[in-house]
C-alpha cells in the first residue's frame, strides 16, 4: 500500500465513519461492508479515469457512465483523474477473485487483485451513481466499501427450447447479470420442442429440430448459428459471465430425433421419441462429434447434459431388442442402469475434450467422476437426492423449484405460471432462502459452489414475459447469493429495488422501441 493510500483511507477512518456493517447503500446484491461518512462527492460532466492494471473494466465504466448518465470520460494519465485503479499490494490476504475495495472520498479509489473485482467495483459504482441521481446532477455520500461474495456460483438458465427469444433478449438478460454480478448463464438449448444451436455437421438438428415451439409446432425454425453463439460468449466474457450450454440427453430428445430418427431410442404417447438409443454405437459416434462443435463454442470447461427424467420415455427400451441385449451383456436389470450406462460414456467423451459434466440431481447416484461432474439440485422435495450427491462427493448448485424456479408465479393470486400445490415464488421468499443450511455442514464443506435461478418456458412465450418473471426477483437472487446473511436487511433491500425499478422500466421500454424498429425494417 503506497503512503498516499494509506493515508487516504486514514482520513476516511477519522473523518466521520462510523460502524461498517451497521450501515447500508444504494447496491444491490448489498455490500459485506460499508462505512458512510458525511460528505458528498459531485460527479461532473466530465471526468477523467485511469488504470495502470484493469483497462477492460476501466472501458466498461466509461462506456456505462456514458450510455447511462451521459458522463463523458478521458483516459490521460497526465491528467488528475476522478476515478482511479489501484492493484491491492497484498490480494490473497483480503481479497478473493471477486472482491473489491471501493474508496469514495475526494476522489475515486477501486482496488482489487483480479480483473473480476474491478469489474465487480465498477457495477457497486454504477449502482451508486443511479441511485445517488437526481434533476441536479450526481452527488455521491463519501464512503468506503469492502466486499466480496458469499458464494462463487451465482446462477441463471435460460430455456429456449420451448420458446426462442433470441441475441438481443439474451444480451440484456447478460447485462442485468453483470448489473447484479451473478456470473453464470446457463443455456438451455436443446429439448422436446426444438433444438436451437447450429451443429455443422448435422444441419437437419436446426433446419428440421429448430421448427416449433412448446405452443406451436408449425413457428418456422429459430435457432443460434454458431457466429451468433461466439458473438454472446464474447459479449458475456466481457462481463465475467461463463455460459455453460445444455445439451440434454439421453431424455428429452425429442426434437433431435425429428431430425435424426436413426438415433431415437422412443418414447410414450405422451412424450413420443424422448430418448435417444443407447444401445446403438452409432448414438454415441453421433453424440460425441455434437459435443465435439460444442466444446469448441462454448470455453467455460463445463458443458451441462442434463439427464434428467428419463422414465418419461424409456419404456420403450423394455420392448427394444438392442437395449435387451445390452442389459444381458452387462447384467442390468433396470432402466437405471441403462442410463447411468450412457451418462459414464458421455462422461467419457467431455472428459476427453477437458469439460466438466453438469447434471440435474437424478444423477446422484450414477457413480459419475466426482472430480468431473457438478451436480443440480432442483428437486426441492426431495432433499435426500441433494443429501445423497453431497454425500457420493460430488460438488452441488442448489437451483430448488422452491424458491428459485421463476417460472412460478410471483403471488398468490395470478392465474398464468406455475404452483406446486399452493406454494409459489415470492420475491421476499427468493431473498431470504438460505444457501447456508447446507453449505455450513462441516461435513459439506466446500461442496456448495452456489446457487442458481432457472426459468423454464413452457408458459413464458414472449420477451415481455420473460420481464415479467425475471424481475425483480433478479436482484433478491443476486443478493441472496452475494451478501452474507447477517448482513441481509429485506425492507432495505425493497427500498433500493424501488429506486432500481424505475431503471429497469426504462431500460426495458428502450429494448422494446429497438425491436419494434427492427422488426419494421424487416417488413
Amino acid at each position: 500500500m503506497n503512503k498516499k493510500y494509506f493515508c487516504f483511507v486514514l482520513l476516511l477512518i477519522f473523518a466521520g465513519f462510523n460502524c461498517a456493517y451497521a450501515q447500508y447503500v444504494g447496491i444491490i446484491p448489498q455490500p459485506q461492508a460499508v462505512s458512510l461518512a458525511q460528505d458528498s462527492l459531485r460527479i461532473p460532466r466530465n471526468i477523467n479515469v485511469y488504470s495502470t492494471t484493469a483497462a477492460q473494466s476501466l472501458q466498461y465504466l466509461r462506456e456505462n457512465a456514458l450510455e447511462r448518465f451521459q458522463v463523458y470520460s478521458s483516459s490521460d494519465k497526465t491528467r488528475p483523474s476522478l476515478v482511479v485503479f489501484q492493484a491491492a499490494k497484498k490480494a490473497k490476504d483480503f481479497l478473493n477473485e471477486e472482491g473489491y475495495e471501493l474508496i469514495i472520498g475526494d476522489n475515486i479509489v477501486v482496488v482489487a487483485g483480479h480483473e473480476q473485482g474491478y469489474f465487480n467495483a465498477v457495477n457497486s459504482l454504477l449502482q451508486l451513481m443511479d441511485y445517488y441521481k437526481t434533476s441536479q446532477g450526481i452527488k455521491i455520500p463519501k464512503m468506503h466499501i469492502k466486499d466480496a461474495p458469499a458464494y462463487g456460483w451465482r446462477g441463471f438458465m435460460l430455456d429456449e427450447s420451448r420458446h426462442f427469444f433470441g441475441k438481443d433478449k439474451v444480451k440484456q438478460l447478460l447485462d442485468w447479470m453483470a448489473y447484479y454480478k451473478l456470473n453464470k448463464f446457463h443455456w438451455h438449448l436443446t429439448d422436446e420442442p426444438a433444438w436451437r444451436v447450429e451443429i455443422k455437421q448435422y444441419p437437419f438438428l436446426t433446419l428440421i429440430g429448430g421448427v416449433g415451439s412448446y405452443l406451436n409446432p408449425l413457428v418456422p425454425a429459430q435457432y443460434y448459428t454458431q457466429a451468433d453463439i461466439r458473438e454472446i460468449v464474447a459479449y458475456a466474457a466481457y462481463r465475467h459471465i461463463e455460459v455453460i450450454p445444455e445439451i440434454d440427453m439421453p431424455g428429452h430428445a425429442t426434437a433431435a430425433n425429428r431430425a435424426y430418427p436413426q438415433f431415437s431410442g422412443g418414447g410414450t404417447k405422451e412424450h413420443p421419441d424422448f430418448t435417444f438409443h443407447p444401445a446403438k454405437e452409432g448414438t454415441y459416434t453421433y453424440l460425441s462429434n455434437i459435443l465435439k462443435e460444442i466444446n469448441v463454442l462454448f470455453p467455460s470447461g463445463m458443458m451441462h447434459l442434463g439427464g434428467d427424467e428419463v422414465a418419461f420415455g424409456s419404456k420403450a427400451w423394455d420392448e427394444d431388442k438392442d437395449v435387451q441385449d445390452l442389459k444381458q451383456k452387462f447384467g442390468y436389470t433396470t432402466n437405471k442402469e441403462v442410463e447411468t450406462y450412457f451418462m459414464h460414456r458421455m462422461a467419457d467423451t467431455l472428459a476427453s475434450m477437458g469439460d466438466k459434466l453438469l447434471v440435474w440431481d437424478e444423477m446422484a447416484e450414477a457413480d459419475l467422476p466426482k472430480d468431473k461432474t457438478i451436480l443440480y439440485w432442483w428437486r426441492h422435495d426431495k432433499v435426500s437426492q441433494l443429501e445423497l450427491g453431497l454425500k457420493n462427493g460430488y460438488a452441488a448448485v442448489l437451483c430448488p423449484r422452491l424458491p428459485l424456479y421463476f417460472d412460478f408465479v410471483q403471488e398468490e393470486g395470478h392465474k398464468y405460471g406455475r404452483k406446486w400445490g399452493k406454494g409459489y415464488n415470492a420475491l421476499e421468499n427468493v431473498y431470504q432462502y438460505d444457501p447456508s443450511i447446507y453449505a455450513d455442514k462441516e461435513i459439506y464443506k466446500g461442496q456448495i459452489l452456489g446457487v442458481q435461478a432457472n426459468l423454464w418456458t413452457e408458459r413464458v412465450h414472449n420477451e415481455q414475459r420473460v420481464d415479467y418473471m425475471v424481475f425483480p426477483r433478479i436482484a433478491a437472487l443476486a443478493e441472496m447469493a452475494w451478501t452474507n446473511k447477517e448482513r441481509k436487511n429485506y425492507t432495505h433491500f425493497v427500498d433500493v429495488l424501488k429506486n432500481i425499478c424505475y431503471y429497469i422500466r426504462q431500460t426495458v421500454f428502450i429494448f422494446m422501441i429497438r425491436l419494434a424498429i427492427r422488426m419494421r425494417s424487416l417488413r
